[in-house]
């Protein structure tokens, strides 16, 4: 049989490991150390744990890490790297640097079903869920892992369709016996899947962004198929139900494409849509992917919008576009690897 994976596990499923080898609860703590802050690639690093103890672990167990199969630099300092998983296809992680900060940009799913117009990752299909593992060897496995200062799941994927694994990471990230983060480093983006967000919501502490993109069901439902299943005015509803006036945050992903959904008739709507939340929209320069009728906005029609929506007292800002020299955007580079193959 196959050797499981210790990485991914929280302090309670350690015990349950260390109990079912007959090891002293402790180790469980002992292992969580070794795993999520010593950062180690094997069980017999663990020196703190008895030759026995490591010996019956061995046995069973690997620690799980993953290392990267191709890495990708840019110009602006922004690094891709693609990694294998369970499904036989590749996933991507983005660090994206940034003055003081470092954030990575993970993936939760190979592939995705959401089927999003403007998305490399979709047009690939679903090919699985990642397991916890996999989510955590992202941060484990890059150059700048001790560097890491906040990260975003908006890699491959839809998180809330991968809700146990991807609260089970967030956990791990945040516990004291884990990475020891405060929830203001994490923030998940998703296209709002419910009932998953309602559950996201009320058991972290985590950011939420939300993919919008467009302000009108009906145009929306064009660039995102998923609005028939999870309407966006339903998501701004339950939303609108939380607190977002403190340290939690709430934004909004807008992509602007050109002559689709950056007109004053879309900002206006986008305002009324809204109106009473405390929030940010992220306006988005869309990276043009191959055989897509969508082009990008001009910048001057951006800041239009900007401003439009500025004015309106919703604070938007445009996100600089990192990497496009690499293939920065979700499921480019994976995509590419898998003609290779």
């Amino acid at each position: 049989m196959a050797k499981q994976k210790l990485l991914g596990n929280t302090l309670a499923q350690l015990k349950e490991i260390a109990l079912s080898l007959g090891l002293p609860a402790f180790t469980a703590k002992q292992m969580a150390d070794w795993l999520y802050k010593k950062k180690v690639r094997s069980i017999d690093e663990m020196t703190n744990l008895s030759k026995v103890a490591r010996e019956k672990l061995n046995e069973k167990y690997i620690v799980g890490i993953d290392e990267a199969i191709d890495i990708q630099a840019s110009s602006d300092g922004t690094k891709k790297y693609l990694f294998p998983c369970h499904t036989g296809s590749a996933i991507e992680a983005v660090m994206i640097p940034d003055d003081d900060r470092a954030t990575l940009c993970v993936s939760s799913q190979a592939g995705c079903k959401m089927g999003c117009k403007f998305c490399m990752t979709g047009r690939q299909g679903f090919k699985g869920n990642l397991d916890t593992a996999e989510i955590i060897s992202q941060y484990l496995s890059i150059d700048e892992s001790d560097k890491l200062t906040n990260t975003v799941f908006m890699g491959m994927g839809e998180p809330l369709d991968n809700l146990e694994n991807v609260l089970r990471a967030i956990e791990i990230l945040t516990a004291d016996w884990g990475f020891a983060w405060s929830p203001k480093r994490i923030t998940l983006s998703s296209i709002g899947v419910m009932p998953a967000l309602k559950e996201f919501l009320e058991k972290t502490k985590a950011h939420l962004a939300i993919s919008l993109h467009d302000p009108f069901p009906q145009e929306r439902l064009s660039l995102m198929p998923m609005e028939k299943a999870y309407h966006i005015e339903d998501v701004i509803n339950l939303i609108k139900q939380y607190d977002f006036t403190g340290q939690r945050r709430v934004s909004f992903e807008y992509t602007m494409f050109n002559r689709v959904n950056d007109t004053k008739r879309h900002a206006d709507a986008l305002v009324r849509m809204l109106k009473g939340l405390e929030c940010r929209v992220n306006l988005i320069r869309f990276h043009a992917i191959p055989d897509s009728p969508l082009s990008p906005s001009p910048m001057a029609t951006i800041e239009q919008f900007r401003d439009r929506i500025n004015s309106s007292g919703i604070t938007a800002t445009i996100r600089a576009s990192r990497g496009e020299d690499i293939l920065a955007a979700c499921g480019m580079l994976s995509g590419k690897k898998e003609q290779e193959l």
